[in-house]
């Protein structure tokens, strides 16, 4: 073939943290199927620096920049790659793939079918790892070989009977059971020594053998649509094809070595710790607390999440995690190792969407519905910047049911914008100071109060209410958020299912809004966060509406974080605001006037929460909750902060079985349900509403 010539050049290949990307000499020799590189042209006729096969190999342009693609050799080594540009790139990724094709099916001409057999790695057991068993020479056929039970291919049938139906159910129903031997052998491995449980091959072989029997398992449903659509003619009306759950369970694969960080749920109950000997719920008020912002201190914790050396050093424990993982698969009953977890609850995070209380509040000052309406759009744009704890994806604590959140912001009144004269204010990083300062001294009628309460309303499917209030302005807005998080092959994909409600009590109107998906990006080597789709924000009383765009990278080329949007007035169907930019850094505003406005996030300013110190918070309250995991993070205690946390999701199911026994149901304390809904138990719009009803009365 034409595309099978050799072809050699220069590329990045990054090395580790320290040494980053540095440039090698690659050489694509079709011949033998092996990718090379050398530390420079001239170094070619030496031995080279790294080889590796490509049969069996897979070749992944990467989804964090138009440059960078990734090799996964079946050995389970991988080079990061980076070319030029994306014209490059493509060059390079095309050519490998046509080497690895031509290789891998190479493999299976030359290797007839194998004598069903059971292959057990128990009786090896004085063996040294595969890794090092392997001779220089030996190539990829002997790895596939390792554990492999092919089904004998018989003459094809165009149309298949019910008996053939029943063939392929018992065959697959025997290599079930030989994949679960397998794994049960690899997983009686010690986690020292020469094989261990924890070997990268092995690691590699669990994953791949997984999926392959997820993969058959689906084909055989399609099979049994298809073989139900010729007995009736065609497929039912509203029939789909979904991906099935997986037919080994998750619970069997957590068992011994790292996996023992995020055991299933079915595991043993771990020791019994301080958080375990916090009172039963029935011993515990569910009475909602008043809580008084004077005990509130400024927040001093600033927990950036930019170290990916956790993530780096426990590739072997994120590798065996996705042996068990599955297209499709809902994680929100997959207990994830602790090393990627945030140290704050996805309740605190929530909070922190609210950072710039003074947006939020010059949102009612508007003097117009169409100025309240960009107002709004503004705060919620500028709102998931300061959301996110540093560039790196990781993942807050799963809130436990019944776990609250309280904070609260102080604002001076000569930093909330008045009138449309007054721009977002923009800082420079040296600029950005807390407000704690500029309050003391000044008196309660010299600054708004912004409060702020979240609770874990339910566990599953796990639900979040939050509520914030600025009494002085009369406005509130109450949201819920259903997460549903998905595994999308390298990446993670969540869902926040529900919908927000601002009522702004000074004109009666009321703004319901969604939020965007989002997204963990190549969680094998460097996750970052991307947030994607679109949502919707509408005012009935003025015919007002916003549709925001939230775009995910395309393949090729592209920008990353990029946001677009328009305001309109619906009963005119005239734009009056369109918007372009990124969520995290730079926003341009368009009015229908003709004049624009630019909006630098990281030069916000950016108000420090207040929240109160830990010894008075409440058993149930995120921080003290979360305590000693967050301190074991801190301290890059790994091992510490997985028995703490373990220590709280077994008492979360204790307690959730005591319940189930006793047929006793949960009772929130702060929020209602409502419909198919959460409400806060007090919202400012009662109050208001009974204090206009007593003076209509007095009058």
């Amino acid at each position: 073939s034409d595309h099978m010539e050799n072809i050699y050049g220069y590329l990045m290949k990054y090395t580790n943290l320290v040494t980053g990307w540095q440039y090698r000499f690659f050489v694509l020799n079709n011949d033998a199927g092996l990718l090379e590189y050398f530390v420079n042209e001239q170094s070619r006729h030496l031995k080279p620096r790294g080889t590796l096969q490509l049969a069996g190999a897979v070749i992944s342009p990467s989804d964090e920049d138009s440059h960078t693609f990734t090799v996964n050799a079946a050995s389970g080594e991988q080079y990061k790659l980076r070319a030029t540009d994306a014209k490059e790139r493509q060059h390079w990724v095309s050519r490998l793939q046509i080497c690895t094709q031509h290789h891998t099916e190479a493999i299976g001409k030359n290797n007839p079918p194998l004598k069903s057999r059971s292959f057990s790695l128990a009786s090896q057991g004085s063996g040294s790892s595969p890794g090092v068993q392997r001779r220089p020479s030996q190539n990829a056929v002997s790895f596939f070989n390792v554990g492999h039970h092919r089904l004998s291919t018989g003459k094809r049938v165009p149309i298949l009977q019910p008996d053939h139906l029943v063939d392929v159910r018992e065959m697959m129903s025997q290599a079930e059971g030989q994949q679960r031997d397998l794994i049960r052998s690899i997983e009686c491995l010690p986690v020292s020594g020469h094989l261990t449980s924890l070997d990268q091959d092995l690691l590699m072989l669990k994953a791949t053998s997984m999926a392959t029997m997820n993969c058959l398992n689906d084909c055989f449903h399609i099979l049994q649509l298809q073989h139900a659509s010729q007995q009736k003619g065609s497929l039912p009306a509203g029939t789909t094809i979904n991906w099935l759950e997986p037919k080994i369970p998750l619970s069997n694969h957590f068992k011994n070595g790292a996996a023992q960080n995020f055991p299933a749920e079915i595991n043993k109950p771990a020791s019994v710790r301080e958080e375990q000997c916090i009172a039963e719920p029935c011993q515990l008020t569910r009475e909602p607390e008043e809580i008084n912002p004077d005990e509130e201190l400024e927040d001093i914790g600033d927990d950036k999440e930019d170290n990916v050396g956790a993530v780096e050093e426990q590739r072997s424990v994120i590798l065996h995690l996705l042996s068990q993982l599955k297209l499709g698969m809902d994680l929100t009953r997959v207990v994830l190792p602790t090393f990627i977890l945030e140290k704050r609850s996805l309740l605190e995070m929530y909070a922190d969407f609210m950072s710039h209380p003074d947006l939020f509040i010059a949102i009612t000052n508007g003097t117009t519905p169409e100025e309240r309406m960009i107002r709004f759009v503004e705060y919620y744009l500028t709102s998931f910047h300061e959301g996110r704890k540093g560039a790196i994806a990781k993942k807050p604590y799963n809130p436990i049911i019944g776990e609250t959140f309280h904070c609260s912001w102080r604002m001076p009144k000569s930093e909330v914008a008045a009138d449309t004269a007054s721009n977002l204010p923009a800082h420079s990083p040296s600029e950005q100071v807390t407000l704690s300062k500029d309050l003391e001294g000044q008196t309660e009628s010299d600054y708004y109060t912004v409060k702020f309460v979240a609770e874990q309303v339910s566990h599953h499917p796990p639900v979040s209410g939050f509520y914030a209030e600025c009494v002085e302005r009369k406005m509130c807005v109450n949201a819920h958020v259903w997460t549903k998080s998905k595994f999308l092959g390298m990446s993670i994909g969540v869902t926040m299912v529900g919908e927000g409600l601002l009522s702004l009590l000074e004109h009666e109107e009321e703004y319901t809004f969604s939020l965007p998906c989002a997204y963990a990006r190549s969680i094998l080597t460097v996750p970052w966060v991307e947030l994607g789709g679109k949502v919707n924000i509408n005012c009935a009383k003025t015919g007002y509406s916003a549709s925001i765009n939230f775009h995910t990278k395309p393949l090729y080329g592209g920008k990353l974080h990029r946001v677009t949007g328009e305001v309109k007035q619906n009963t005119t169907n005239t734009v009056v605001c369109r918007v372009q930019g990124e969520w995290n850094s730079m926003l341009e505003f368009t009015y229908s006037n003709g004049e624009t406005k630019h909006v630098d996030l990281t030069k916000l300013l950016v108000t420090r929460k207040r929240v109160r110190p830990i010894e008075k918070q409440g058993p149930f309250e995120s921080r003290r909750l979360w305590q000693h995991v967050t301190e074991s993070l801190r301290d890059g205690d790994i091992d510490k902060a997985t028995e703490h946390k373990r220590a709280l999701e077994e008492r979360q199911r204790n307690e959730e079985r005591l319940r189930a026994e006793t047929e006793t149901p949960w009772c929130t304390k702060y929020f209602l349900k409502e419909g198919e809904g959460w409400v806060y138990h007090k919202p400012l719009w009662k109050a208001v509403s009974a204090v206009q009803a007593q003076q209509t009365d007095t009058n």
